[in-house]
């Protein structure tokens, strides 16, 4: 089923109910499909500890100050 984007936000507890029964979605902005509802995954994606073991570097500065230029875009 497809919906546009004015439809979905109206109509977005009837459409997240059907979701729920199994349905999928597609939500279009001037006839193009842009977003797709789908149930979520019980119980999320399983983690594995250890496995980005060698693909992750951290560098020796990684909690060095940082350059005064971006310190004072944060403060300002």
């Amino acid at each position: 089923m497809a919906v546009n984007i004015h439809d979905a936000k109206t109509h977005f507890s009837k459409l997240i109910a059907r979701v729920l029964h199994g349905e999928e979605i597609i939500i279009a902005k001037g006839g193009r499909p842009v977003a797709k509802l789908i149930p979520a995954a019980e119980g999320g994606l399983a983690r594995t500890p250890g496995s980005a073991k060698g693909k992750i570097s951290i560098k020796a500065n990684f909690d060095a100050p940082l350059p005064k230029k971006i310190q004072r875009a944060f403060e300002g």
